[in-house]
């Protein structure tokens, strides 16, 4: 449980957070292109050179972390970040409203028993079991089976692109929040038979469904981009957040799909359950043909 320092930190973040989605309301969005602060990395979609992690490099589970690293916004070595530097990049890469970034850090700090304004951490440090590391993970192996989890599970990623209902006004594939439901339904169930150890509290649903929220949000759910960000954890060449929001994606916005996605997971498990396999079945074929 959060400090009670954090707790009061935290509560006066929302308000924050209220308020920039109040301000939002009125702002004018940011053109296209013009996402990125002029002289921050990926100004313009100009993104510093890709160059894969290298033998002792400190690496996590998140992908859009690991990308970071990977660019060389953050340290490309993973280590020794400060919380108040990885606010920073998130907030200008991704445009996550202010408020969020100081949020996931600031618990992330607590996490660690750290201080958010003067202690470092390594991104695998972040991958604490059940922290904000849990089972049942869209794009990992559980820490049973793989206690490294810096390494994407490719079985899994594909099968979850593959899921893609939507098409994009250019005609592209795009991911859904029920494809998101419905894949992250099928993890859930899986994982319990295959891991001994399985655990998945409120918290750690909830942080799943924020996770594979930011590709539906984020990155608009284009598989395009998602291929390369979740396979190669890579930022595609030219690419921007699809957040053009004066003050980014605030967690008052961002929870109305977390909140969806997370609904629509536990109806899926919940039909399963009462009518068996056939309803996975139905909902995995449904995805294919998406």
């Amino acid at each position: 449980m959060p400090s009670f320092t954090t707790t009061l930190q935290l509560v006066a973040i929302i308000f924050w957070d209220i308020g920039l989605a109040l301000y939002n309301l009125v702002a004018p969005k940011y053109k296209p292109g013009c996402v990125v602060p002029l002289g921050q990395p990926g100004a313009g979609g100009v993104w510093p050179a890709y160059v894969k992690p290298k033998p002792g490099d400190s690496r996590g589970s998140c992908p859009a972390l690991n990308a970071l690293a990977n660019h060389g916004i953050l340290p490309h070595d993973g280590k020794a970040i400060t919380f108040t530097e990885l606010s920073r990049v998130i907030e200008t890469t991704y445009n996550f409203a202010p408020s969020f970034c100081r949020l996931v850090p600031l618990f992330a700090a607590d996490m660690l028993g750290k201080s958010y304004t003067k202690d470092t951490f390594d991104l695998a440090e972040l991958d604490k079991h059940n922290g904000i590391e849990h089972d049942a993970s869209l794009t990992r192996k559980d820490s049973y089976h793989v206690p490294d989890q810096s390494e994407p599970y490719v079985p899994y990623i594909e099968e979850l692109l593959s899921y893609a209902s939507g098409t994009a006004e250019d005609g592209s594939e795009l991911l859904m929040p029920d494809d998101i439901s419905r894949f992250a339904a099928k993890r859930r169930l899986e994982a319990p038979k295959e891991n001994p150890n399985f655990s998945l509290e409120f918290i750690h649903k909830f942080f799943g469904s924020s996770n594979a929220s930011t590709m539906v949000t984020i990155f608009g759910g284009r598989i395009s981009d998602l291929e390369i960000m979740l396979l190669e954890e890579r930022i595609p060449d030219g690419w921007e957040s699809r957040i053009l929001k004066r003050k980014g994606l605030t967690m008052q916005a961002f929870n109305n799909t977390v909140l969806k996605v997370e609904r629509n997971t536990k109806k899926i498990m919940a039909a399963v359950a009462a009518h068996g396999d056939q309803v996975a079945a139905d909902s995995e074929e449904h995805g294919k043909q998406g």
